[in-house]
């Protein structure tokens, strides 16, 4: 008999850990090979994880909730075939190999702990890379960059996780970590620390103590991708200096168009075409103009992605938010971009959305205006810098300046609205992409082809 280790797969570039949502078999249980086996859950996705070998279920090592480490093994298999000619086990042992330093770090994290005294020698330069979940953590805790310094990482390259930093607010309220280090190093900050600990503390306290309301209510628990929703837009505001500008539009050409070539597009390409692609369409021309809103910071570095890929934000039935990508969008033709608006936008509201379907946007787009707002101010898709967002259109009279002398007309408004992060994003060049952005689709050639 052999034993093959299922891990926990890898769901995308930025997924570093994934929660167990359930378990399709239990010990004992008889699995086929690519039969699901369990369902995870990121901050992005619901996904199914299936069986990497036929076999017996031998071992559940995580249970319903937990959050598991992406690599780390989850469940054992108890394979028919022979340990020393078993070939299916052979290709999961380089994976065990790749991961036993993880196991090795997590020792010299317990042991570091026992001696808080021994100088942190792992990542403890001042270049050290916080993800924004990590930093809003230590915010909100009263943890100063010089704690997060000393903090030791075992996430990749000694990166702190969320586990490391909640682990070491934990040990400091239970008085189990001494901070007579700290001390030493930082002796102006600490008495502040001292007081933001204490207050958090006390909040805690009072937070455990149950709460009455006043008059007649309902509690609803939130579910678990509002939590994840809620998580991201306070951290994304924490994150990032928020500013947003406003533009308005005239784009009657462009509704005409849509109304004139709409029935024929949907008989000839089997799919309706909406204001979505068109507005992504114009939002890609502008960003190869200004390539810096379509960028992302690691600490004081720039990154700008030279791919294009747009994300935009689809309400579920639920009424949570999702956001797929449209991935390479400055390489597809109208068509192309309203094919994969609609798919994306139908798996999404149908629950089959991929990981990989969410993963990797460079910009984002979001329509307030389809429940009839005018305009909004939308929050930031960390960790982008920028998101436009589009009102309803609406049809107003509006003064039309022409050669002959101005004159007053019935004409399709609609206004633009851009946050944008001001550590790199300036007002002028914010202005200047959404000016851009509205006169393209006031330019919109009512004679084009599709």
């Amino acid at each position: 008999m052999a034993i093959v280790d299922l891990i926990m797969p890898k769901l995308g570039e930025s997924i570093m850990e994934a929660t167990i949502l359930k378990w399709h078999k239990q010990p004992g249980d008889q699995v086929q090979m690519d039969e699901t086996l369990l369902e995870i859950a990121t901050d992005k996705v619901d996904s199914e994880v299936p069986s990497t070998a036929a076999g017996v279920v031998s071992e559940i090592l995580f249970n319903v909730n937990d959050v598991v480490p992406i690599g780390t093994v989850i469940a054992r298999i108890k394979t028919g075939a022979e340990e020393t000619v078993a070939p299916k086990s052979t290709p999961v042992q380089p994976k065990l190999e790749v991961h036993q330093p993880h196991r090795e770090t997590i020792a010299e994290v317990v042991s570091s702990h026992q001696t808080p005294n021994k100088p942190q020698t792992t990542n403890g330069s001042g270049n050290r890379f916080y993800s924004p979940l990590v930093l809003n953590i230590a915010a909100s805790e009263g943890v100063s960059m010089t704690e997060l310094e000393n903090i030791p990482g075992t996430g990749n390259e000694g990166r702190v996780t969320k586990k490391d930093i909640l682990q070491y607010v934990s040990e400091r309220k239970s008085g189990t970590r001494s901070r007579q280090s700290e001390v030493a190093s930082e002796p102006m900050v600490v008495p502040v620390s001292r007081v933001e600990q204490t207050n958090y503390q006390q909040q805690g306290t009072s937070n455990q103590l149950p709460t009455t309301y006043q008059g007649n209510v309902e509690i609803i628990e939130m579910d678990r991708m509002r939590k994840l929703i809620a998580e991201h837009m306070v951290r994304s505001k924490h994150t990032s200096p928020h500013v947003t500008s406003f533009v308005e539009a005239d784009v009657t050409n462009l509704v005409l168009w849509r109304d004139k070539v709409k029935k024929e597009f949907e008989k000839r390409e089997g799919t309706k075409i909406t204001f979505t692609p068109l507005f992504i369409e114009a939002i890609v021309r502008c960003i190869k103009k200004f390539p810096l809103v379509n960028c992302s910071l690691d600490g004081d570095k720039i990154i700008i992605k030279k791919d294009i890929n747009v994300g935009m934000a689809t309400a579920l039935p639920s009424g949570n938010l999702i956001v797929p990508v449209i991935r390479n969008a400055d390489q597809l033709n109208l068509v192309g971009l309203t094919k994969q608006v609609n798919s994306l936008a139908d798996n999404a509201r149908n629950n089959k959305l991929r990981p990989e379907d969410t993963q990797g946007g460079t910009f984002t787009l979001t329509n307030v205006g389809t429940f009839g707002s005018l305009m909004g101010t939308p929050i930031i898709n960390q960790p982008q810098v920028a998101i436009l967002a589009v009102g309803a259109i609406k049809k107003r009279p509006v003064v039309i300046e022409t050669p002959a002398g101005d004159s007053i007309a019935i004409r399709h408004m609609m206004y633009l609205s851009m946050s944008y992060d001001h550590r790199i994003v300036d007002g002028s060049l914010g202005a200047t992409f959404l000016t851009a952005v509205a006169k393209e689709l006031e330019n919109f050639n009512g004679d084009r082809e599709y």
